[in-house]
């Protein structure tokens, strides 16, 4: 999992690794999406607001499937840094454990977004970090998208640990 405004540097960090990433329908998510698709990720399209059903099974089957699934759980209209509750739900179903990742960069710009994008300068030292894994452990699917709290705190520690 990562914050939506840090998905530039992510991307590019961790290109050409088969990662497979939820992007949204819209066409904001198009550009995204077609960004990703060139550093080498796989896309699964879908959001809260915009084909959400259908995204969490194409995702859940993902990473029943062995694959790495990056989500944006604040994404794509925010607001920033708030957990939606697919992410854990798509945990529980699958029984992965959910990691979160987190960059700093003191030289950069930050766009004038809901999720104030974030785009490294040229040469600057990009900070990446993670938390542990983080399971769901929940009788069911409402419970899972309850939990949405708990993996809150595997972003913040990511957070922490970028020293930024």
């Amino acid at each position: 999992m990562l914050w939506h405004g840090n998905l530039l540097p992510l991307l590019y960090h961790h290109r050409n690794e088969g990662v497979v990433v939820v992007i949204s329908e819209h066409a904001d998510g198009e550009i995204i999406a077609r960004i990703a698709e060139n550093l080498g990720f796989g896309t699964v399209r879908g959001s809260t607001s915009r084909g959400a059903a259908r995204a969490l099974l194409a995702a859940a089957r993902v990473v029943t499937e062995g694959h790495d699934l990056a989500v944006t759980p604040d994404g794509p209209r925010g607001p920033a840094k708030t957990m939606a509750p697919g992410s854990a739900v798509i945990a529980h179903r699958t029984g992965a454990p959910a990691i979160g990742a987190a960059v700093s960069v003191r030289r950069a710009w930050r766009l004038k977004s809901w999720d104030a994008f974030l785009i490294p300068k040229p040469f600057a030292t990009v900070r990446v970090a993670y938390s542990d894994e983080a399971r769901v452990v929940a009788a069911d699917a409402r419970e899972a998208a309850n939990a949405a709290d708990q993996l809150r705190v595997i972003m913040d520690v990511a957070e922490q640990r970028t020293g930024g």
